[in-house]
């Protein structure tokens, strides 16, 4: 780890991170792990382009996962400096970065599905969560209040049933549509994730896209547009914007 490394220094591609890398941002001059940051790479044509799997080929520039941090990087021209050529960069690439996390969430909520490790519908989800088997809970960001309150509070209770050693996360930053999509069924308002790998996927993910609409680098923009978290009915909770219904 190189904390006086150039910032705006270019990786040597893809095959040269290792996990538990670091890099240093691009904007804020910190070195972080790399699951704390998003790369990113040229197109054949010269755009900027987010590399969310770390997997794209040739070098890669990287920046704190903060939607300040790509503000930021776009407003002070990072991308020509750190590549050192022209380069394309579009003026809403913060929100296409956005867009594409939430995208990657959706698939990893479908993949989960797939898997078994996800059940849907207020009865079952409550049920999962008497039984002690859920590890999160997932509301739709429209879903009504009375639901969600009652299934937070039984996640806090554990309904006497499956004593809760530890509050459960909750995500509800997707939209029905959003859930509908990953889950192949209509109406999902609520949802409980279950234990497995595909799950873990989907919440170090939701945690990714939590951290780029809420955090606040000192040395980036501070004027984002998300929600604090906050807890509701003793759950700990993300009430982050959202930008629209995953579509295609």
């Amino acid at each position: 780890m190189h904390a006086s490394a150039d910032p705006a220094a270019l990786d040597r591609g893809p095959r040269a991170i290792r996990p538990g890398a670091a890099r240093t941002c691009a904007v804020t001059r910190q070195v972080r792990p790399v699951d704390e940051l998003i790369r990113f790479v040229l197109a054949p044509d010269g755009a900027v382009v987010p590399d969310l799997k770390r997997k794209l080929p040739g070098r890669g520039l990287w920046l704190s996962a903060s939607r300040s941090a790509v503000e930021a990087a776009v407003r002070r021209r990072v991308f020509a400096k750190g590549f050192k050529c022209n380069v394309q960069v579009p003026p809403d690439l913060a929100d296409q970065t956005d867009a594409l996390l939430l995208r990657s969430l959706v698939d990893a909520l479908a993949m989960a599905g797939k898997a078994g490790q996800v059940v849907a519908g207020f009865t079952k989800v409550e049920s999962a969560l008497a039984a002690g088997q859920a590890v999160a809970l997932i509301h739709a960001a429209d879903g009504a209040p009375d639901g969600i309150r009652k299934l937070n509070a039984l996640a806090r209770s554990g309904d006497g049933s499956a004593t809760c050693s530890r509050a459960l996360p909750v995500v509800r930053f997707l939209s029905s549509t959003d859930l509908d999509l990953a889950l192949g069924r209509t109406n999902v308002i609520h949802a409980a994730l279950l234990e497995g790998a595909a799950g873990k996927t989907f919440l170090s993910r939701s945690q990714l896209l939590v951290q780029y609409r809420l955090a606040d680098d000192s040395t980036a923009d501070s004027n984002s547009t998300a929600n604090e978290p906050h807890v509701e009915d003793g759950v700990a909770t993300h009430r982050v914007t959202r930008l629209g219904p995953l579509n295609g």
